[in-house]
């Protein structure tokens, strides 16, 4: 299990002492360091994390503003040199709180607890979707859950804490309370996910053009810049021909 970890810090000595922390922390994958409130934003609509570390007293953006900016914001550990923020801390669910000058055993202490929490929230969710051993899942909709052959989704619709999951022949997508983190284990390596808010059942698709998965006449997937990388790798391996010059 790693967790998706962006640091965010106004003063470069912090923001280099977290990147140190982080890389010593086997279960943490730095995936972002932003210098200010505005960056994390900016970079949040890209790409997912699981855990933001965070300093409050920022210029034109303080810590717990910016997290208050956020509709689905992740786990937050908020750090900074000012003790009386830390009941403020609290009010918006933070994991915890590290008032510096803090050293490497509070900070893992601090991240084990954001993992605990994580290990509990996927434990929730697996409830929602469950595994068979057939190459089907079956998704709890409502008060039933219904069984869905892993060829037949045709992509996976992300927004807020649901999943609307497309299925071939079926004009309503099924709706789950889960994340992507969840499902993203029980499906095969044929499934992409190509933005922050589609994963795409590659099987499925009828074309790609203009960085964009056409599934159909009515749904256009844009792929997102931080999946260009690995989307084109995709291609590179299961396509063939080349374009023209």
């Amino acid at each position: 299990m790693l967790l998706k970890t962006l640091i965010i810090d106004d003063e470069p000595i912090a923001l280099e002492k977290l990147r140190s922390y982080v890389g010593k922390v086997p279960t943490l994958e730095l995936v972002g360091a932003c210098g200010n409130g505005f960056e994390a934003i900016d970079f949040l609509s890209q790409v997912d994390v699981d855990l933001i570390i965070t300093d409050i007293n920022m210029p034109d953006l303080n810590g717990l503003d910016f997290i208050k900016t956020l509709s689905k914001p992740p786990m937050v550990i908020f750090t900074t040199a000012y003790s009386q923020y830390a009941v403020d801390s609290y009010k918006v669910s933070a994991i915890d709180y590290l008032l510096k000058p803090y050293g490497f055993v509070d900070f893992n202490k601090a991240v084990n607890k954001a993992i605990e929490v994580y290990s509990s929230r996927c434990h929730q969710h697996m409830e929602s979707v469950s595994v068979d051993t057939s190459d089907s899942i079956f998704i709890k909709v409502d008060y039933r859950y219904v069984r869905v052959a892993l060829a037949d989704i045709r992509f996976i619709k992300g927004y807020g804490e649901y999943l609307q999951i497309y299925i071939s022949g079926k004009t309503s997508p099924l709706v789950t309370l889960s994340s992507f983190a969840s499902i993203r284990g029980l499906l095969t390596d044929d499934f992409l996910q190509v933005h922050r808010s589609y994963i795409v059942n590659m099987n499925q698709v009828e074309q790609i053009e203009r960085n964009r998965v056409v599934m159909d006449h009515d749904n256009f997937i844009p792929v997102g810049d931080s999946y260009k990388t690995m989307f084109q790798e995709y291609l590179m391996s299961h396509s063939i021909g080349k374009g023209r010059k």
